[in-house]
C-alpha cells in the first residue's frame, strides 16, 4: 500500500507541478492579448466594477490537457486501454472552449450554446464503454439519459458559479485536490487521477491572477470545458463504487445553482439570462467581502471532502446517507449564512 501511494505520487506530484507551472506561464503571456481583445464591462449583473480582461481559462483548459497528454506520451500504460474516452474528452472539452471563447469575446444565443453543450456532453457519453453503469438496477437506457442531463447541466453549474473572484478557484482546489488522494490511495484508478492532478495544478496557475481584485477573469473558456472534465472524473469515481463520494463533493455548487434555477423557474423569470441571484452573489449584498465569502466556500469543500472520504474509507449503506445528511447540513448552513445580512 506504502509502495503504491509512493509510487503514484512520483507520477501525480510531477503531473500537477507541470501543469501549475505551464498554466502561471501561459497566463503571462495571454494577459496582454486578452486585455486587448477580451474585455468584460460592468453591468447591472456583474459583480465587478472596472473594465476586466476575461478568458483566462484557456490556460487551465491548455495546461490540463497538454500535461495529461505528455503523461501519455512518457508512459502509455497509464491510459489502460483507454486512449478512444480520453480522446473524446479531448475533443469535446476543446469544443466547448472554442464555443466559451466566442462567447467571450462576442455573446452568442443561449439557444445555440445550449445546442453545442448538448453535442459536446452527448458525444463524451457515447465514448464510454457499454459495461459502464453506475446503478446496474437501473435500466441502462436511463442512465444514460440521467448522465446527459447531469453533464449537461455540470457543464452550466460551473459557468453560473463563476461569478465572484477565486469562486471556482475555491471549489476546485478542494474537489481535485480530495480525487488526487484518492488516487494516491489507490481509491481512484491511475489515469483519472492524472486528469485531475493537471486540473489541480493547472487551476494554482491561474489563481494569482484571479485572486481578489482579480486581474483575469476565467471566462466562459475555461468554466464550461472545466465543468465537463468535473462531470468526467465524478463518474468514473462513481462507476468505480463510490456514489456517495461523487455526490457529496460537488454539493455545495450544486446545491446553490440549483435552488437558484428552481426558484427563477417558479417566479417564471427568464432564467436562461445573467443574474445577480444566485446565494454567493446575494452575500456580497448581505455585507460579506468577497474573501470571506470564498474562504466559507473553501471550508464548506474541505470538509465535504471529508465526508466523501469517510464514505470510502467505512462503506456501508448507512454510513453514506449518515454522510451526505451531514453534508446536507453542512451545505445548507452555507447557504442560510449568505441569504442572511451579516450583522
Amino acid at each position: 500500500m506504502i509502495e503504491q501511494a509512493i509510487g503514484r505520487f512520483l507520477v501525480l506530484g510531477p503531473v500537477a507541478l507541470l501543469a501549475l507551472v505551464l498554466s502561471l506561464a501561459l497566463m503571462v503571456l495571454l494577459q496582454p492579448w486578452l486585455a486587448r481583445y477580451a474585455m468584460a464591462r460592468p453591468n447591472a449583473r456583474s459583480s465587478h466594477h472596472q473594465p476586466t480582461p476575461q478568458g483566462g481559462g484557456i490556460s487551465v483548459v491548455v495546461a490540463t490537457f497538454v500535461v495529461a497528454w505528455g503523461a501519455v506520451a512518457a508512459s502509455p500504460a497509464l491510459l489502460q486501454n483507454e486512449s478512444g474516452q480520453f480522446l473524446g474528452l479531448t475533443a469535446t472539452a476543446a469544443l466547448l472552449a472554442v464555443v466559451g471563447a466566442m462567447d467571450d469575446m462576442r455573446s452568442l444565443s443561449a439557444a445555440m450554446r445550449l445546442a453545442i453543450q448538448c453535442i459536446a456532453v452527448g458525444a463524451l457519453i457515447a465514448t464510454l464503454p457499454n459495461q459502464l453503469q453506475v446503478l446496474p438496477q437501473v435500466p441502462w437506457w436511463l442512465e444514460r439519459a440521467g448522465l446527459f442531463v447531469g453533464g449537461v447541466w455540470l457543464v452550466n453549474l460551473v459557468n453560473f458559479m463563476d461569478g465572484i473572484d477565486w469562486m471556482t478557484v475555491a471549489e476546485l482546489v478542494p474537489m481535485t485536490g480530495a480525487i488526487v488522494l484518492l488516487g494516491l490511495a489507490g481509491t481512484l484508478a491511475l489515469w483519472p487521477s492524472v486528469v485531475a492532478a493537471a486540473l489541480l495544478g493547472a487551476i494554482l496557475g491561474f489563481a494569482p491572477f484571479n485572486k481578489p481584485v482579480a486581474r483575469v477573469f476565467l471566462g466562459d473558456v475555461g468554466s464550461l470545458p472545466i465543468g465537463l472534465v468535473l462531470g468526467w472524473l465524478l463518474l468514473r469515481l462513481a462507476a468505480h463504487g463510490h456514489l456517495a463520494a461523487a455526490i457529496i463533493l460537488p454539493l455545495y455548487y450544486f446545491a446553490d445553482a440549483t435552488i437558484t434555477l428552481i426558484r427563477r423557474v417558479a417566479r417564471r423569470e427568464p432564467f436562461w439570462q445573467a443574474h445577480r441571484q444566485h446565494f454567493y452573489q446575494r452575500a456580497t449584498e448581505n455585507g460579506f467581502a468577497v474573501p470571506a465569502i470564498v474562504r466559507r466556500v473553501v471550508l464548506v469543500n474541505v470538509a465535504l471532502a471529508a465526508l466523501a472520504a469517510v464514505t470510502i474509507a467505512v462503506p456501508g449503506t448507512a454510513v453514506s446517507l449518515a454522510a451526505l445528511a451531514a453534508a446536507i447540513a453542512v451545505v445548507a448552513w452555507l447557504l442560510l449564512t449568505f441569504a442572511r445580512a451579516k450583522r
